[in-house]
């Protein structure tokens, strides 16, 4: 099987899989093409609804990270908390299955439709992730997650050092080798400006408690400009809340559009993130001190998300590692110069 090829369930797996699960007659089985290519999943139609039965992709399959992960989501789903249910097996009532050294999860199946860029939709996903804080604020369980996020990250740093090698293999590059370093040292600098800036702020000091750490739209489904659904908790750590307010409140109103980056707008949506965290406030409203690290947060959030990916392969998904890479730059400077106003919702 090629690299970029989707691992398939074989039929006697599925057949033994399923066999653990009380699910109600099977009508249909259709693959979902979505999502990691190394995790095949399907939708499973039967008598009693729809399902999505996954099977955990290699490096995904730590069995206690998964047992902590379904143990947040039954806590959160007793809590009426929008999410696809977990479905327990029928031998012992787990929500994990392991079997022949693979772990498997069976789900519901919730409708929705992806983000339609409304403010109505940013409301609420900001006001969801309010629910999400206020409702784990106080759990506790034995295994810890990792502290380790986009603030003040080492590998961002190592990544950003050696992207002008990793781009610079790239044909695109051919000439502009210069250009391509001081982009990336500018980038470098944009990170610890605003890293130095959040923990002037005393951050390692600020309480934590579990977060989802990868809020965003591709990680919700949506009704009628509400969400319906949240999904993927393989992100969970333990920070400051802030973090995934600064990473929502980015990934709602970053504003993109067609394949060349350099073409993206530098601006923020204004609407659409001053809706994102009027929703949040409305059901865990942030500190004062919250508010001032917000743009700081969101410039590193923006540049780690992105250098990752671009120091591994010299691209970014199917785009341009360099362009990309300058699109980032643009979008940075704009949040300093602008993101203390553009955070005022009052």
């Amino acid at each position: 099987m090629s690299t970029r090829a989707r691992a398939e369930f074989g039929r006697e797996e599925l057949v033994a899989v399923l066999s653990h699960y009380d699910i109600g007659a099977i009508e249909r089985i259709d693959p979902l093409l979505k999502g990691s290519r190394k995790a095949p999943k399907l939708i499973i139609t039967t008598d009693r609804g729809r399902f999505l039965l996954k099977r955990r992709a290699p490096g995904r399959d730590d069995v206690l990270k998964v047992a902590f992960s379904h143990a947040v989501q039954r806590y959160l789903a007793d809590a009426d908390f929008p999410l696809p249910r977990l479905q327990p097996t029928r031998d012992d009532g787990d929500t994990m299955l392991a079997r022949e050294g693979k772990i498997y999860e069976m789900f519901e199946h919730l409708p929705g439709e992806p983000f339609d860029c409304s403010p109505e939709a940013a409301y609420d996903a900001g006001r969801v992730l309010g629910l999400f804080h206020k409702l784990l604020e106080t759990y506790r369980c034995e295994w810890e997650p990792s502290r380790v996020g986009y603030h003040d990250n080492t590998s961002v740093r190592t990544a950003l050092n050696g992207i002008p090698a990793a781009i610079g293999m790239h044909d695109s590059v051919a000439g502009k080798e210069t250009e391509l370093l001081v982009t990336a040292t500018r980038v470098y600098d944009l990170y610890d400006q605003a890293a130095e800036a959040v923990e002037a702020a005393d951050f390692r000091l600020w309480p934590r408690q579990i977060v989802h750490a990868d809020w965003h739209p591709g990680n919700m489904l949506f009704l009628n400009g509400r969400v319906s659904g949240v999904i993927d908790y393989d992100s969970l750590r333990w920070m400051p809340p802030v973090t995934d307010v600064a990473n929502g409140a980015l990934q709602f109103s970053i504003v993109g559009g067609g394949r060349d980056p350099l073409a993206w707008p530098p601006a923020a949506d204004a609407m659409r993130l001053r809706r994102f965290l009027l929703g949040y406030d409305e059901t865990h409203a942030l500190r004062p001190e919250e508010f001032r690290v917000l743009p700081h947060l969101m410039i590193e959030a923006l540049i780690a998300e992105a250098v990752l990916p671009i120091a591994a392969t010299g691209m970014f998904g199917r785009l341009e590692g360099f362009r990309f890479l300058r699109m980032i730059q643009r979008k940075a400077e704009w949040l300093q110069r602008n993101g203390e106003q553009a955070v005022v919702v009052a």
